[in-house]
Formats: C-alpha cells, structure tokens, sequence
C-alpha cells in the first residue's frame, strides 16, 4: 500500500471554553490537511483561534468534536511517541528553554524522553549554530542563537510535522530573515512539513507552500500562498492584504475596518464576518456560507471578491 501524502488530518474541530458571559468557540468547526514535505501556513488576527490549533495537534487541548490524525493516527491527548512524530517551535525562545540546562541538554530532550541518544554539535549544525555554543546557557545566548536551539530541539527526533508558533515575532528584522531561510533550507534538507502560525503575512508569503485564513475559530479560506495573495475570495482575506505595508502604501495607513469584531461567545447563525464586510446582504446575516471550491482554493462566502489586490514586497527577506 502507498505510503499517504497527508501528513496530518485535522477535521471538523470544535474548541471552547467556558467563560461568565457563555461559551467561546476558540476553534468552530476547522479541518484542514498538511501534505508531505510542505508549509502550510495558518494566518489571522490575535484572538482567532490559531494557538488553540496548535496545541490541540499536539494533544495539549482537549476537543469538544472532531478528529485530528498524525500519520494516520488519532491524536488522544499526549502520548509517549508524540515527540517522535511532532516537534513545535514556540513563540519566545527565552520562555521556552529551561534557564537551568545548558542548551546541549535541551536539544536532544526529546530524544532522551524517547530512550534514544542524540549528538548535540551534530544537531548544532543542523541549524546553523556553532557547536561551541552547545555549553552554554540560554541567557548567554542571542535572541536569534536561542531560536535556533529551539528548531534544532523541534527537530532532533526527525518529526515528519513541525509546528512553528509565530517563530519570528520575537525577533528583529535581520534575524527574522535568518531564521525564515534556515526554515526553508530545513524544509529542502529534511522533506519535513511545517504548520506555519503567523500573523505576518510577508513572511508567509516568503515561506508557505499553501495557506489558510482564520477568522474567529473558521477557516474561511485556503489554498496557494500566490493564489490567495493575488486573487483573494473572501472578503476578509482582501482586508487583511490591504493592511499589510507595501512599499507602495510606505506611510499611508489603511482605512479601519468597519464595524467591530464581535463577541466570541456569540452564537452564529450567518456568516460571523457579516457585521464587517463591505460585500454583506441579507442572506449573509441569515445562513452560514457553504463551502466554494475553485480548483486548488476553497472559500466560505456567499459574496466574494473579485478583485486582485497589490503584491507584497517582501522586505528584508532574500534568499
């Protein structure tokens, strides 16, 4: 039997949380698939739902419904081979290595959680760092330093999926750019995939193969990075590429959105953009949009744009 192209499965996730006013939805129904040695990229406002995915896929957060498989297998919470299977990249690098190991230790730390042995320096290299730097502790490293020993840990064990949670936003403009074309460099080296969560969308648009778009616990499109990027479906897709900086619009803010975001514990009977869309109608308000599929990109959308917006510069990214 042919080894399968999909590397994980997420399908109809439902996430909440219980708070005074009701329930949060954090994810309301997702599904989506990352395929065999590429980068899908999960993209969105704070607040919409892509940490949640992230962990969930780990088996950190518990759902409310749904499926997620990782080679076919079902994720029930966190299981003794998952370091094997999944490496995840947090956001701070600072808060995410243990301040009292030297870093050599934490690279191979999932190895050892395996019963396996690992070569710190072997791992160094890997991700560019300089073996020498393997005795040190993180806050004797830089920023940038300390996000590598977090990659090379994510991918001491191999893992056919690695999660990166907003891996650069911690980090300045010339080392962003760094560590992005180690990211890609790993990609082309080890034919892993990466589930990319970023709220960058010039790096996205650098690194990912596909994209999906959230906006509140939905996924409201997917599909190629240029595709999306040039001819966006939805609405909120549009909003979010025209208040991205262009060197076209260098100094020119955005016009707000209109209307504000809604309440997350809001029960949704249309569509739950509604309220900000310029292209809303009745029917909007009243029914939920079924899903549209154009070739490789899907869209939920009753009245989708149609008009390409400008091309992202990709500043201080070069290959």
């Amino acid at each position: 039997m042919a080894i399968s192209d999909k590397v994980l499965t997420v399908e109809d996730v439902h996430v909440e949380f219980s708070s005074p006013g009701g329930m949060i939805r954090a994810l309301d129904g997702v599904s989506l698939e990352v395929n065999r040695g590429e980068i899908l990229a999960v993209v969105g406002e704070s607040g919409c739902g892509k940490t949640t995915l992230a962990r969930a896929v780990l088996g950190l957060q518990p759902m409310t419904a749904g499926h997620i498989s990782l080679l076919g297998h079902e994720v029930k919470g966190i299981s003794h081979n998952q370091a094997q299977n999944v490496g995840i990249v947090w956001q701070d690098p600072y808060a995410s290595l243990d301040p009292r190991w030297r870093v050599e230790k934490s690279v191979v730390e999932p190895l050892r959680v395996l019963g396996r042995k690992g070569d710190p320096k072997e791992i160094f290299e890997t991700v560019g760092l300089d073996p020498t730097l393997s005795s040190r502790y993180p806050h004797q490293l830089s920023g940038g330093q300390r996000q590598r020993v977090a990659i090379g840990r994510a991918l001491s064990t191999r893992p056919p999926l690695v999660i990166c949670d907003e891996p650069t936003a911690a980090l300045d403009l010339s080392i962003r750019a760094q560590i992005l074309n180690l990211l890609k460099d790993i990609q082309q080296s080890l034919h892993c995939s990466f589930l990319y969560i970023s709220h960058d969308l010039m790096t996205v648009r650098f690194l990912a193969d596909r994209i999906a778009v959230m906006y509140l616990g939905r996924i409201v499109e997917e599909g190629p990075t240029e595709v999306v990027f040039t001819q966006p479906r939805h609405p909120y897709t549009k909003a979010l590429l025209e208040s991205a900086p262009t060197l076209e619009r260098l100094l020119h803010l955005p016009d707000p959105p209109v209307g504000e975001i809604p309440d997350p514990r809001t029960h949704f009977v249309g569509c739950r953009y509604e309220g900000r869309c310029p292209n809303s109608t009745t029917i909007c308000r009243d029914v939920d949009p079924p899903r549209t599929q154009e070739e490789s990109r899907r869209f939920y959308c009753h009245n989708p744009a149609g008009t390409a917006v400008h091309t992202l510069e990709v500043a201080g990214v070069s290959e």
